[in-house]
């Protein structure tokens, strides 16, 4: 038997990690509506009516379609429907009030009520397939019954469950551990195991189709999970894999960039049942991404150097000839403590920036080249090391290069809170309202940028409802 390994590399230590990592979801956004069959609705008044109370109350297709056959015995009343909106109903969420939340940020009143035409989702991984998995499907009564998965030799395959054995002892099914087995389809359609959509009868009669569905979470939207938004149009998945691929060449990544899905209506061509092309237009779930592919790729997208520069947080102190490598969080690196405290004349320990914002230096010390190190009367220690302080009078904020200007707004996000993933959109969009596209280039807007964060480490809560209107804003765009 093969060795198992975990997402982590690591041997198992549970049953549980011995299986694929599936992502939990709390809820489906639904691509489209479905509606009776016209013969139903023309003669059956009541079951239009029932078809409508329950459709206003929000209950499930699949609840409808049960009433339906066991109150009319009517089977299969229901048929799909193409709509520019999508459905978020409370019934397909594990928590019905998260709909009804979806729908009072993101949802819109174009004259047929509260509907979700477009809304933004933010993606958890950085493979295109973990947020858009799919494959070819055949469904049965009883569940899933044939699938494709693509094979080591990038062969796809179509495969289904094993028949369960029986125990003769016991005269039962015999006991399955750890699921159903997966085995390749063999038999007289499909010999050889390889999924063949031409030749393959259930594809033929439209039983096996294409089955992907985007999986996200949805800005401001809280569940311990992700939201599902269930498609089978290949132009779907199409035009999401060059909008994605696209992201990726740009930014390296896809996590951390808003998405929007919206619907539009294009005119695609199909072959009919005669054999000719046929071209209709239909409305496909588009991904789209308000950034400036432009900028991206000549690296002067707004904000990200700045906010690079927080990431990495790397200041260099130079203090009578010792260099100080910084933390993220202020702290002087090891090893590098003792020469803080001997220029300090204190107990060599680690400093924090923010403390050192507000105690000048203590004392006195002498480098190695036996100059005097000054105290500033006042300022932060990146202050003082940026020239702010008087270290040197020939470095004031006219002529300091941008490039420490950005490593001291990189401190000021920081410590105000606004370099954490969950905050840099909104403080890019906050960045680009107030001061345009480019911003972060132009030295005299870096400062006035400056000058308002440090203002902020005052009265934080007036610069968060500034940023919150920044966003709110961009929404009504």
């Amino acid at each position: 038997m093969n060795a198992v390994l975990s997402l982590t590399g690591a041997p198992p230590r549970s049953i549980v990690e011995e299986r694929a990592l599936r992502p939990p979801t709390i809820g489906k956004i639904r691509p489209g509506i479905r509606v009776l069959k016209q013969a139903i609705a023309s003669a059956n008044p009541n079951a239009v009516a029932a078809y409508d109370e329950m459709v206003a109350a929000g209950d499930s297709f699949e609840a409808i379609e049960k009433v339906l056959e066991s109150r009319f015995r009517l089977k299969n009343a229901l048929v799909p429907r193409n709509s520019p909106y999508f459905t978020c109903r409370r019934s397909d969420f594990t928590n019905p009030d998260v709909a009804t939340e979806i729908l009072r940020l993101y949802g819109e009143d174009r004259g047929q009520g509260v509907k979700l035409y477009r809304f933004p989702v933010l993606f958890a991984f950085n493979d295109w397939m973990g947020n858009l998995p799919n494959q070819m499907t055949a469904w049965g009564a009883t569940g899933r019954k044939f699938f494709s998965e693509y094979g080591n030799d990038g062969q796809r395959y179509c495969k289904t469950y094993a028949k369960v054995e029986r125990d003769p002892r016991a005269q039962r099914a015999t006991r399955t551990f750890g699921g159903r087995h997966i085995i390749f389809r063999q038999d007289d359609a499909i010999p050889d195991g390889i999924c063949d959509p031409e030749r393959c009868p259930q594809y033929q009669t439209r039983q096996c189709n294409l089955s992907a569905s985007f999986i996200f979470a949805v800005p401001d939207i809280k569940g311990l999970g992700l939201i599902e938004l269930p498609t089978n149009s290949i132009y779907v998945l199409q035009k999401a894999y060059s909008a994605m691929q696209t992201v990726v060449l740009a930014r390296g990544r896809l996590t951390g960039t808003r998405f929007w899905i919206s619907k539009r209506e294009f005119d695609i061509t199909r072959i009919g049942d005669n054999g000719e092309a046929m071209r209709a237009k239909q409305m496909l779930t588009v991904l789209d991404a308000e950034i400036d592919i432009g900028s991206l790729l000549d690296g002067a997208d707004d904000t990200e150097p700045a906010l690079e520069a927080a990431n990495r947080a790397v200041a260099l102190v130079e203090a009578g000839g010792n260099v100080l490598p910084l933390r993220v969080d202020g702290s002087i690196e090891t090893g590098h403590a003792d020469a803080l405290g001997s220029i300090q004349g204190e107990p060599a320990a680690p400093q924090v920036l923010s403390q050192a914002s507000s105690t000048s230096l203590q004392g006195a010390g002498q480098s190695d080249a036996g100059s005097q190190v000054q105290s500033p009367a006042s300022g932060s220690l990146l202050e003082h090391v940026m020239g702010r302080a008087g270290e040197d009078p020939g470095r004031t904020a006219g002529n300091e290069p941008i490039e420490e200007k950005r490593d001291r707004m990189s401190d000021l996000l920081k410590r105000l809170g606004l370099g954490a993933e969950d905050r840099k959109h909104d403080f890019k969009v906050f960045a680009h309202a107030r001061f345009g596209r480019g911003w972060v280039e132009r030295a005299q807007d870096v400062d006035a940028m400056n000058e308002r964060l440090e203002q902020a480490l005052s009265a934080p809560a007036l610069l968060d409802q500034e940023i919150a209107d920044a966003r709110q804003q961009s929404l009504l765009i």
